[in-house]
């Protein structure tokens, strides 16, 4: 019985869809973890161990790194946070992570639900280079599914 590789994807062409506006200017994206704790439960007629059980899940941040340019949007979004809390109208968005293959079609996406920016960092500024400058978001989310 014959059987087919698949080479895996590489994680350097992807798209970012905030709230399903597409911005393709990230330099880099992070999967979030995911981790579901378990809870250990042992009732008095068990034998000497202990059973485990499923316990609450927890999502990790999702960190997007961009270059810096004249576009204020993602920090006007996290300005709204700071200021107004992640629970203010238009706060929480959903973001979509989408790998894509070197054809350019989409091959696996993640969907974060009600994310919200949490940290915003900037490379410093250095008279002796000339790196280009990098915004990071770091945004916290509700949960996080893959759909494909």
């Amino acid at each position: 019985m014959a059987t087919t590789l698949t080479d895996p994807y590489r994680g350097f062409l992807f798209r970012v869809e905030i709230s399903g506006i597409q911005i393709a200017a990230f330099s880099e994206a992070t999967v979030p973890d995911i981790t579901v704790e378990t809870v250990d439960y042992r009732e008095g007629t068990d034998p000497v161990w202990k059973r485990p059980y499923s316990g609450l899940t927890s999502y990790g941040k999702l960190t997007l790194k961009k270059g810096l340019t004249d576009s204020m949007d993602l920090y006007n979004w996290f300005t709204l946070v700071s200021t107004q809390g992640s629970t203010a109208t238009g706060a929480q968005k959903n973001v979509s992570l989408i790998l894509v293959d070197t054809t350019g079609a989409d091959k696996a996406r993640w969907n974060v639900i009600n994310a919200f920016a949490s940290k915003y960092e900037s490379t410093g500024l250095n008279a002796s280079t000339s790196d280009v400058m990098v915004e990071t978001f770091e945004l916290t989310m509700q949960y996080m599914v893959r759909v494909s």
